[in-house]
């Protein structure tokens, strides 16, 4: 019931962030939603049923259809899986359907896309809802599994970490941020345990600007070159 709350809420906020930040193009977009996810972090340590910066602990896993008990780390492994394929599914789906379509020829040539007829501002809209929900999805999620909410995850940071993960695995790819997420936390696991935990950041941000200077097309997209030139 809890992740069902979280992921409406989520799509709630979305259609409403979404609705103004649309209305904005390129880095004054970034900075519409940057803006509006500060404003919520601080709603956020103000509210009362959020715990402030102590957040929320203890939070109870319950039960799946009433029948099976997520307080099993089996079953939590399983459910997780579940969810997870669940909303790669969705995005596969979205991507290789006419919509995902529409979406890049918005994203190759905007004006183009008006051209034709194409509801520029309604694509994007759904693509921002789609983008919270699953975001919800997963934050719902990480809240039940570790039974925490934290202040952590709603903070800009979190935003810059999924955008590292994205350009580190490869933007425009459907697995490239499934090899970067995977990348990044078992490096921020790694280093927290070594002499370097204090500089996890750093780090981070280090690979960042490689990435950035060395490889624009992330792990996946490199790969994909590769093969792309042994088989021409």
């Amino acid at each position: 019931l809890g992740i069902v709350i979280g992921t409406f809420a989520a799509v709630v906020l979305g259609t409403l962030f979404g609705a103004l930040a649309i209305r904005r193009q390129g880095i004054y977009f970034a900075m519409v939603t940057l803006a509006l996810a500060q404003m919520m972090f601080f709603f956020f340590v103000q509210a009362p049923f959020t715990g402030g910066e102590d957040g929320l602990h203890g939070v109870p896993r319950g039960e799946l259809f009433g029948v099976i008990s997520l307080e099993s780390n089996l079953n939590m492994y399983y459910f997780v899986l579940a969810v997870f394929l669940i909303g790669f599914a969705i995005i596969q789906r979205a991507v290789h359907s006419p919509y995902g379509q529409v979406l890049r020829a918005i994203r190759e040539n905007e004006p183009r896309a008006v051209s034709l007829g194409y509801n520029v501002d309604a694509y994007k809209l759904v693509a921002f809802v789609l983008s919270a929900g699953l975001a919800g999805l997963a934050g719902s999620t990480k809240t039940v599994v570790f039974q925490l909410a934290s202040l952590t995850d709603a903070h800009w940071h979190m935003s810059g970490e999924v955008i590292l993960m994205t350009l580190l695995g490869g933007v425009g790819t459907l697995f490239g941020p499934l090899v970067g997420a995977g990348v990044v936390v078992s490096l921020q696991t790694q280093l927290a345990q070594s002499p370097l935990g204090n500089w996890v950041s750093v780090i981070l941000g280090a690979i960042f600007v490689i990435c950035v200077l060395s490889f624009r097309s992330g792990i996946v997209g490199e790969i994909q070159k590769m093969v792309r030139k042994n088989f021409k």
